[in-house]
């Protein structure tokens, strides 16, 4: 044991798990801060505790390490709402926030806010820590819980508006270091040989089988074995938005991304399955289209960290509760080779191959403004090998998740969960935890708009991001239906999703970022060539088609 302060404590464990940022908003816990810089960790101060929670996210997602966001007490739940995503993505979050002294709880104090229930709607556990004698208990807890099973956020109350009864007061403490919580996975379990066993037999008797590979694909690493358990019983695969990079894109198996954000030909191979094996994958409404693909009743094998996931959302032949890896391997190792399913699969890429066809003229047109389709085509084409692509929600979603192609297995997708927005703190973070690879932001101008002041941040850092503004000045996702309430178009109707036609491009500059202007396709792959050498923050504002509408999710009739 040694003496010392609750915040050399917190500066120590969290630089012995090999975190080196800590995104947060002022005045919170600034002993430990300081320690922090002693150490090396570099300090991320942010324009809003959301944005905070997002860089957080973003981070752990692309290091499958934890990523560490703090805030005071009157900020907490600000950042409770920006762990929204990070509990939606299964990300391992630890937040740190102040608390109004016990003494003045329930007194109506200045600034006093209930922290208990924000918190437990998006973490997997939250404490409260009222002495530093108390942090090695719950700060090693928190890692264990946010990294273990299915990852999430996690959330440490520290006694004082910015922590201090915590970081300031010393005693007797042993730093301890448990390097498997550093990581996610942390632990690997295998199913049972007899449950894989069984899995496999159904899976040799489907006749239409197809797998959908989830964002447990990738927290385990288990590309390659997803391959070549695909390849072994040639069974084709559609891969959640959190497993895009998961599969090549141009595999003879590959389906593409199904569910509410999604590719037709997805969504149809699904209802045309007669066995579904879902891998590391929730069957949430996401995925599912809101439980409509594949149909109810539709046999189903699942294989979750979480045996909780298990039949969930479609009753199960059989249930895998295991590591994704260790189990794949597992399969390919215990299954015979199959014999190639030639009609099925020739049905399957018919039904690729008129998806394609039905939106060649879109990619391929020179239309001004430009279309997102064809602006897709184009980021296919120009992302680097190892480049990190960002995406916020709505059209943003719909759009990288649908139309891009990850040509290189060194690419790297994550998108969005749930809070528009998301995306520019997003890709900070991103860069923050990968510094020397290439990191691309797409999003819309109604996306840009939430965190705009967070480009400061960038410039301030050195956080060298390329941040692609999709901006036909609206909300256009919300066109339709506004106008079916409306019945039609009005002023009344596009006071709802039209936005000024701003030019962020202008706005970047005066921040000191680079601002570039695209209006024509043939322009993108220069400016792009700019953003990248430009060696600080880059704003390119694409003119896109205020007629550029995502297609409406494919499902049966």
């Amino acid at each position: 044991m040694t003496k010392m302060t609750g915040a050399k404590f917190i500066a120590d464990t969290f630089h012995g798990h090999g975190l080196t940022h800590v995104f947060y908003m002022p005045y919170i816990a600034p002993r430990a801060l300081m320690e922090m810089e002693k150490l090396g960790i570099k300090r991320i101060q942010t324009h809003g505790e959301k944005g905070a929670a997002y860089m957080a996210d973003a981070y752990a997602r692309v290091n499958r390490r934890p990523g560490l966001c703090m805030a005071q007490s009157v900020g907490a739940v600000n950042l409770a709402a920006g762990l929204q995503d990070a509990y939606l993505a299964c990300s391992p979050v630890i937040a740190i926030t102040g608390r109004e002294y016990q003494i003045n709880q329930h007194r109506h104090a200045y600034q006093e806010v209930d922290h208990v229930n924000p918190f437990s709607a998006v973490t997997k556990y939250s404490a409260f820590v009222s002495n530093p004698e108390q942090l090695p208990i719950y700060l090693r807890q928190a890692f264990r819980s946010a990294t273990s099973g299915t990852p999430g956020p996690v959330h440490l109350n520290l006694e004082g508006l910015e922590g201090g009864m915590v970081v300031n007061h010393e005693a007797d403490l042993e730093v301890i270091i448990e390097e498997m919580f550093s990581e996610v996975p942390p632990t690997r379990p295998e199913t049972e040989s007899e449950k894989i066993t069984e899995a496999l037999q159904l899976l040799s008797q489907a006749e239409r089988p197809v797998i959908v590979a989830g964002g447990g694909v990738t927290s385990s690493g288990a590309r390659t074995e997803l391959i070549a358990l695909a390849e072994k019983l040639s069974i084709p695969v559609a891969t959640s938005l959190n497993a895009k990079n998961m599969f090549p894109y141009d595999h003879p198996l590959a389906v593409g991304v199904p569910g509410l954000y999604s590719r037709a030909c997805a969504n149809q191979t699904l209802c045309e399955a007669d066995m579904v094996f879902f891998i590391g994958s929730h069957t949430g409404g996401q995925v599912t289209n809101s439980y409509t693909i594949p149909p109810q009743g539709t046999p189903v094998i699942q294989l979750d960290v979480n045996a909780e996931e298990l039949g969930r959302n479609y009753s199960i032949k059989v249930g895998m509760q295991g590591d994704v890896r260790n189990t794949l391997r597992k399969m390919i190792e215990l299954a015979e080779k199959a014999e190639p399913r030639t009609g099925w699969i020739k049905r399957m890429q018919e039904l690729v191959q008129t998806w394609k066809e039905s939106v060649d003229d879109k990619i391929n047109s020179d239309t001004v403004p430009i279309l997102p389709e064809r602006l897709c085509r184009e980021l296919t084409d120009y992302l680097p090998s190892d480049a990190i692509l960002v995406s916020d929600t709505g059209h943003s979603g719909v759009w990288t998740g649908t139309m891009i192609d990850l040509k290189h297995p060194e690419q790297t997708f994550i998108r969005c969960a749930g809070s528009l927005g998301w995306g520019l703190p997003a890709a900070m973070g991103a860069k923050c935890a990968q510094p020397n690879r290439p990191v691309l932001l797409f999003t819309g101008d109604g996306g840009i708009w939430y965190h705009l002041a967070d480009l400061e941040t960038a410039v301030k850092y050195g956080i060298n991001t390329v941040t692609l503004v999709n901006n036909n000045h609206s909300l256009n996702q919300e066109k339709e239906g506004v106008e079916d309430i409306y019945a039609g178009q009005t002023a009344g109707s596009d006071d709802l999703w039209l936005f000024p036609d701003a030019d962020f491009a202008k706005i970047a500059e005066s921040i000191g970022c680079l601002g570039i202007t695209v209006n024509k396709p043939s322009e993108l792959s220069n400016a792009l060539d700019h953003a990248f050498a430009a060696g600080r923050p880059v704003v390119v504002d694409v003119k896109t088609h205020l007629d550029g509408i995502a297609p409406r999710a494919w499902a049966p009739e």
